[in-house]
């Protein structure tokens, strides 16, 4: 089985207090974008091989493990040590989305892998968020209000169709460091995020509401640069996704989009236009 898995952005994103488990709670909006990954799953007589393929040397000059150490090789062990099967599984990545983005690329395979292998086995998977927080919304996709580390979600108005230029350097973000960037942040700027679930719910204008916690611990140059650039060229309004290091703007019309895409391009970011989608997977025949 072959899908097209979708990335997502944070519409809006802030931390809202740190677990004993060490992880953190958050608060966001996450929204699936139309940049894609393409992951090949087969039902192989036993073990798991994973390789992957990176086309843009750009994007993906930090190498992907292609080894157990990858989040959709585990994702498959999971699900069959779970399920008691004995058969095992060939997955093949092809990269579309570029990595320590903030775009959930690791995730959005994870989650393939899942949907694949319930779809060839019949059999289901319990507890996505053992793999990682963004795992459980990237198998919903859409629109979503996201509480808890990521495993709460509840379903919010499609905000599917409008019109994103993604960019990203070459700077990448750990999401560690920037997790410890936000636990020493002593007085960070709220984020609206209630107040973009009702702009969204009653049709009104999100830009006002856009917004995330981590441009402020983060603090990149590469991140202002793009935001300042997309604002320029016409968005109307631009913000860091996840941790980092990706930036997002939101254009009314295709044509400032392009306008903005070549810009960018020419400044040697990686930057693609796409719109918000209403899913994560799309079969390939």
């Amino acid at each position: 089985m072959r899908v097209k898995a979708a990335a997502k952005v944070n519409l809006a994103l802030d931390v809202t207090g740190r677990l004993p488990n060490g992880y953190h709670s958050i608060e966001s909006v996450f929204q699936t974008v139309g940049i894609y990954d393409e992951v090949t799953v087969e039902l192989i007589e036993n073990g798991i091989e994973l390789t992957c393929e990176t086309l843009d040397t750009f994007v993906f000059d930090d190498n992907i493990p292609c080894d157990e150490r990858n989040i959709a090789y585990k994702a498959a062990g999971m699900f069959l040590e779970e399920n008691g099967l004995e058969t095992g599984c060939r997955i093949h990545i092809k990269k579309g989305i570029p990595s320590q983005a903030g775009m959930g690329g690791g995730s959005t395979d994870a989650a393939a892998v899942l949907y694949c292998l319930s779809k060839l086995t019949g059999k289901s998977f319990s507890a996505p968020e053992k793999l990682g927080a963004d795992v459980p919304f990237l198998l919903a996709g859409g629109t979503a209000y996201v509480t808890g580390i990521g495993e709460k979600i509840s379903k919010i108005v499609d905000c599917s169709g409008k019109i994103l230029v993604i960019a990203k350097g070459k700077d990448g973000v750990s999401t560690a460091k920037a997790y410890a960037e936000i636990d020493a942040l002593e007085a960070p700027a709220p984020v609206r995020v209630k107040e973009l679930v009702n702009a969204i719910e009653t049709g009104g204008n999100i830009s006002d509401y856009i917004g995330n916690i981590f441009e402020e611990a983060v603090n990149l140059r590469e991140v202002d640069d793009i935001k300042q650039k997309m604002l320029m060229f016409g968005a109307e309004t631009a913000c860091m996704t996840g941790s980092g290091s990706a930036v997002f703007g939101i254009f009314d019309t295709s044509e400032k989009a392009e306008v903005c895409v070549n810009a960018l391009e020419k400044d040697g970011y990686f930057v693609r236009i796409c719109e918000t989608v209403p899913e994560t997977f799309i079969a390939i025949q």
